[in-house]
């Protein structure tokens, strides 16, 4: 009988009449349709079927859980709760957590990507080591400002962000939290709760702003869960959209984040705006409309697309400079390094954050990679492979550090190429990572210059007195950490700390980490300017470049051009959830 399994119900209570009987599995029924129902009257993240689980794996965990059994602990609450409560070490986290991306591994990997060998790992607490010291300089001296000033002790906030402060905070925030500097990031977490103003009425770049401020909160929401970051990235995002009010629908550069109001930069050839600038949206734009439901921002980017696929381009090349106004180009100008640079990265990492369906960027990528190497790949009487800069017809052999992430940007496009040519492109990645590491070893420093040529006799050296400087980039070393995770050549971790011991003694002063003014001298001149990307994107690359791989996977996550990681976004979950395959 079932009334034995039911609690409270004695022996003698089996002698019930029928009506008795009637009524009280009446009321069972009634409660058990209640509990059920009311299922359906929880928030979507905590409902069953927001819990996206690979067959194979596990459902991914955060910060401080990296073993197995903390992976089964942390499904097995997940399961018994239908949220997300936090494990040991954890921060604690919103029930609206961004796994939308149907993540395959945990994102920090089965030990926080701690490598077994004894050497690299040293090296990678070093890494460590030197984020929390310019974390640590940042906070006691710049704090709430955008970057340190380590000599004169200072903060400095710039005009690029229109009264946004704290750019350091956002970009540190993803390096803070997979380094596992807890506190830390707990205090950045904190700044951001009780001290980030949105509303502000300077002048921005929407592109900075994007991707850091975008980026970078995008990527904490992923990352933890955190509801905030959820919150401050659709508030921000709002604010961004009237730039895109222009004839072409072609968005202008900078915007007063208050007003609304957007205009060009006014060094820009004729009210232009900038390739790398309009180009450098998509991937944000696309998760922007991922977490708010709302498909505005993914069609402001499809329509930049749209025009760019519409007009001429000269031997297949994309011009620096188009005009809103009209939708045609301004100059003839191209350029794999500033101006043009990151508008390519984001056509193949369109790519491969749709799960490998956004077929337009990939034949846009392919087909602007194919004029590349027809127009502007070069290579020296020295053997060093190189991209020269295209200016109506002539070249220019002069290839800027910012160009040196392309090593890297055409490794991870290598496998989904022809077939015939996926080996080329591997080889040129290397060729291509290979002279900019030349660039670093030509220098007393070890380090490279802004921009390098291949003319007058030299080879990858800085002939200019105004190209010999070094501001903490990040691109050469960004491509020694693609290139390793897909060769697995040790020579790219080798390289990656003649990097570590050049930054050590060259750029680390008292009080932080500061940009020189002369790679090619001894004698240190500092800039006094420890920028924001340093700590989002320079640190955390060589971080990356001595950890595991399976800390943020490059099959789960794709990078944005400020080192913030941003997850995958695979068709097949949206297909198990009917409410996002109504948006898509």
């Amino acid at each position: 009988m079932v009334f034995r399994k039911l609690p409270g119900v004695s022996a003698s209570g089996m002698g019930l009449r029928l009506s008795q009987k009637f009524v009280f599995l009446l009321f069972l029924s009634g409660l058990v349709t209640l509990c059920f129902g009311a299922l359906f009257f929880l928030p979507d993240s905590v409902r069953l079927k927001r819990i996206f689980l690979s067959k194979t794996e596990t459902q991914p965990v955060t910060v401080g859980s990296g073993s197995e059994n903390d992976a089964r602990e942390h499904l097995k609450r997940l399961k018994n709760q239908g949220g997300m409560t936090p494990a040991k070490g954890e921060t604690t986290t919103s029930s609206d957590h961004g796994f939308k991306g149907c993540l395959l591994k945990p994102p920090l990997g089965r030990d926080n990507g701690k490598p077994s060998d004894p050497k690299t790992n040293e090296r990678r607490e070093k890494v460590k080591e030197m984020m929390k010291f310019a974390w640590d300089n940042y906070k006691r001296y710049a704090w709430g400002k955008n970057e340190l000033r380590p000599l004169t002790r200072n903060g400095h906030i710039g005009n690029m962000f229109g009264g946004l402060r704290g750019a350091s905070i956002i970009d540190s925030l993803d390096t803070l939290y997979i380094m596992g500097l807890m506190e830390e990031y707990n205090d950045a977490k904190d700044w951001v709760q009780t001290s980030l103003d949105l509303n502000s009425n300077g002048e921005a770049s929407l592109f900075e702003v994007n991707i850091r401020y975008v980026g970078g909160l995008l990527s904490a929401y992923y990352l933890t869960g955190e509801e905030l970051y959820k919150s401050k990235v659709m508030e921000l995002g709002e604010k961004l959209l009237p730039a895109f009010n222009t004839p072409t629908g072609i968005p202008r550069g900078v915007i007063n984040l208050g007003s609304g109001t957007s205009w060009s930069w006014g060094w820009a050839s004729a009210g232009s705006s900038i390739l790398a600038e309009f180009g450098t949206l998509h991937l944000e734009f696309v998760h922007l409309s991922e977490l708010s439901r709302n498909p505005i921002y993914t069609e402001k980017v499809m329509n930049i697309r749209k025009l760019l696929n519409k007009i001429e381009k000269p031997h297949g090349l994309y011009p620096n400079f188009l005009s809103p106004v009209s939708g045609n180009w301004v100059q003839h100008h191209v350029s794999i390094g500033g101006l043009g640079d990151s508008f390519y990265e984001y056509l193949i990492k369109s790519y491969l954050m749709s799960d490998k369906t956004d077929g337009d960027a990939k034949t846009m990528y392919y087909g602007a990679l194919e004029a590349i190497e027809a127009n502007l790949v070069q290579k020296s009487p020295g053997g060093l492979t190189y991209m020269a800069e295209w200016r109506g017809g002539i070249l220019d052999h002069k290839m800027g550090h910012l160009a040196c992430f392309s090593g890297g940007m055409i490794g991870i496009g290598a496998d989904d190429g022809a077939p015939e040519k996926r080996q080329h492109y591997l080889d040129l990645a290397a060729e291509i990572t290979h002279t900019c590491h030349e660039s670093y070893t030509r220098s007393a420093t070890k380090l490279g210059p802004e921009a390098f040529r291949f003319d007058g006799g030299g080879e990858a050296t800085a002939t200019r007195l105004s190209d010999r400087y070094y501001i903490l980039r990040p691109e050469v070393i960004e491509s020694y950490m693609y290139m390793w995770r897909l060769t697995h050549d040790p020579k790219y971790r080798e390289w990656g700390w003649e990097a570590v011991e050049a930054l050590e003694q060259h750029c680390r002063v008292e009080s932080g980490f500061s940009g020189i003014r002369d790679v090619y001298t001894m004698t240190a001149s500092h800039d006094n300017m420890q920028q924001s990307f340093f700590l989002s994107e320079t640190l955390k690359y060589l971080y990356l470049l001595f950890s595991d791989d399976d800390l943020l996977p490059l099959e789960d996550w794709v990078f944005n051009t400020e080192a913030h990681p941003l997850p995958i976004i695979r068709k097949s979950c949206l297909q198990d959830d009917p409410e996002k395959r109504d948006e898509f």
